[in-house]
């Protein structure tokens, strides 16, 4: 591996563990301003929040190591290392936010912390960029662009039809949004950061108009990015989202990066099967932590079936208790003129 990628897989290293960090804290000023000022997941009143603006201030560092990290190492190997935020956020949530973290949760962060190893020994490297132009004619080719244009029309759909109707349902349709805008929003960072490195190494490509292009694409990406995940984080738990969100945008990156680059750069039949199973141990580990995410221990959200039958018991409570107040209202019934007659006698 070569020192550059040494620095890349550093730099991702402590972009997962500030993002991990931020969904805690995120999810504590979201929770707060849910008592507060009534949040539910529309609107924007948690920006009210000091809990929650520094959580945002966190995972802004968190991206920008991120960020970084693209700039000295491929995609393949940086996004995928994004697990840690996924198991940093597990281990942090089990103490502060009160997420149980069980045996299959233990296993799951082991699962991810082995994948990620694996990831980083058998990661080839990017293919050469020498201009921002260049990046451009990559990005500009018809099956790209097509990408663009699917994941563009995928997002408007779940934006104004499915989202209003089925969000709070489903953290899903929230985080597609995410992945689909993240994973656009990580090809436009690459290539500026390589901008911005070509410019370091005196190559200046700040002359170019695709310089500006790129930033301004990967701002507005990023800007509905984080707008979607806090809705998402707003209605689910924390150790539902982070799971569900790393597995949805590390594929839409992956599968961007494929088609930008026209490949992952790599001939050896052991690496690619090392990588390979490094992807399905990784997204195994996550998957365990989505588990027990969802486990009937979580103190927040029990399981399905015991919530139908507190319901249930609650509703009978309920008509028994207005069966017997309806007939504590019902007038005495009328005496009989038999009885009435005898007495009178």
């Amino acid at each position: 591996m070569s020192d550059t990628r040494y620095i890349g897989v550093l730099l991702a290293l402590c972009s997962s563990v500030a993002i991990g960090s931020s969904y805690v804290v995120i999810k504590v000023g979201l929770k707060d301003a849910s008592e507060r000022h009534g949040f539910r997941g529309d609107g924007h009143e948690y920006m009210r929040n000091l809990t929650w603006w520094t959580g945002m201030v966190l995972h802004a560092a968190g991206e920008l190591f991120n960020f970084a990290a693209y700039t000295f190492a491929p995609a393949v190997l940086v996004t995928p290392l994004g697990a840690l935020s996924v198991l940093t956020a597990t281990v942090l949530g089990a103490y502060f936010l009160h997420e149980r973290l069980n045996l299959v949760g233990r296993l799951g962060c082991a699962l991810c912390l082995v994948g990620s190893l694996l990831i980083i020994a058998n990661a080839p490297p990017d293919k050469e960029v020498d201009s921002i132009d260049e990046m451009l004619t990559l990005a500009v080719r018809p099956a790209f662009l097509l990408f663009c244009i699917v994941t563009t029309v995928y997002c408007l759909v779940l934006v104004h039809l499915v989202c209003p109707r089925y969000g709070h349902k489903n953290p899903l349709y929230y985080l597609s949004i995410c992945a689909g805008a993240g994973a656009v929003s990580v090809m436009a960072l690459k290539a500026f950061g390589l901008a911005i490195k070509l410019t370091v190494a005196g190559a200046n490509q700040f002359g170019h108009v695709s310089t500006y292009l790129f930033a301004i694409v990967a701002t507005g990406c990023i800007v509905v990015q984080m707008n979607y995940f806090n809705k998402a984080l707003s209605v689910f738990p924390q150790s539902i989202v982070s799971p569900t969100y790393y597995v949805t945008f590390t594929s839409a990156v992956l599968i961007a990066s494929f088609i930008l680059f026209q490949g992952f750069n790599i001939t050896d039949s052991v690496k690619s099967a090392s990588l390979l199973l490094g992807f399905l141990t990784i997204f195994t580990g996550v998957y365990l932590l989505n588990f027990n995410g969802s486990d009937v221990d979580h103190p927040d959200h029990g399981s399905a079936l015991s919530s139908r039958y507190e319901l249930a018991s609650l509703a009978g409570s309920f008509d028994s208790s207005r069966t017997r107040i309806s007939l504590q209202d019902l007038p005495p019934p009328p005496r009989s003129t038999t009885s009435t007659r005898s007495s009178s006698t």
